[in-house]
């Protein structure tokens, strides 16, 4: 009998046993690499509604679609800190799954407005790291995200640093991940 190869993306965690993997390691996470992060994610009235709520934006170009058809975009933006936020958030699972901490944004820049029923999606270049030099078990990525509409219209970019660790294998084991 011919046994099947490990499927890309799982680690074998006993015969005929496969997890799935969370994050990515130091040695996982070479600079150039670049990650394509799917599933897409649509936004929704229900997004923009509760999010802008629960952040206390009442800004009347998110919340009022009567002030909003006056406007120049005829209809309420998605605020940008929800965007920054579901775009961010697509990318953990691939690339800081396994993070320690997360230690910072930088040059966050909204591009292109974003509305109700545009479906995002998330690539991520490594664009450098570093062992860290007061936590010897662990490493500094940095990478550069771009967020981008189902058109193609690039709507966010921007770079975050974050502290993984250097033996992800071990995280994996000691955390049943």
């Amino acid at each position: 009998m011919t046994r099947a190869p490990k499927p890309l993306g799982y680690r074998q965690t006993g015969e005929h046993r496969y997890r799935e993997v969370v994050g990515l390691g130091y040695d996982e996470l070479p600079v150039g690499m670049v990650i394509e992060h799917r599933p897409g994610r649509t936004i929704t009235e229900t997004d923009n509604t509760l999010m802008t709520t629960l952040g206390g934006n009442d800004a009347p170009i998110h919340t009022d679609a009567h002030y909003s058809s006056n406007s120049e975009w005829g209809r309420p933006l998605v605020c940008s800190t929800i965007t920054l936020h579901i775009v961010g958030g697509m990318t953990v699972r691939s690339t800081s799954g396994l993070t320690i901490a997360s230690l910072g944004f930088e040059e966050i820049r909204f591009l292109h407005p974003v509305f109700v029923g545009d479906t995002l999606y998330a690539e991520t270049e490594i664009t450098g790291r570093r062992r860290s030099n007061s936590r010897p078990h662990n490493g500094i990525v940095t990478c550069r995200t771009t967020g981008l509409t189902h058109d193609g219209h690039t709507v966010l970019t921007f770079t975050r640093s974050f502290l993984v660790p250097l033996d992800a294998d071990a995280v994996r084991d000691r955390t049943h991940y």
